[in-house]
């Protein structure tokens, strides 16, 4: 059985050294993986998205 991780936009901050503000305008440019919202006023991001951005990041740099 495989379990979820998700990062909030904080955490997501921190992993890349950048403000949450920054976080929500790259999802909003579409240059970040889109949130999932698991309940009215809790939105996360899968863990397994993120990575995935990572990797297509570096492969392309």
């Amino acid at each position: 059985m495989e379990t979820n991780t998700y990062l909030t936009d904080k955490q997501v901050a921190a992993r890349f050294t950048i403000n949450k503000s920054t976080v929500w305008r790259w999802v909003e440019k579409g240059r970040f993986p889109k949130p999932v919202k698991l309940s009215p006023g809790c939105t996360r991001w899968r863990l397994p998205d993120v990575e995935a951005w990572e990797t297509e990041r570096r492969a392309a740099a």
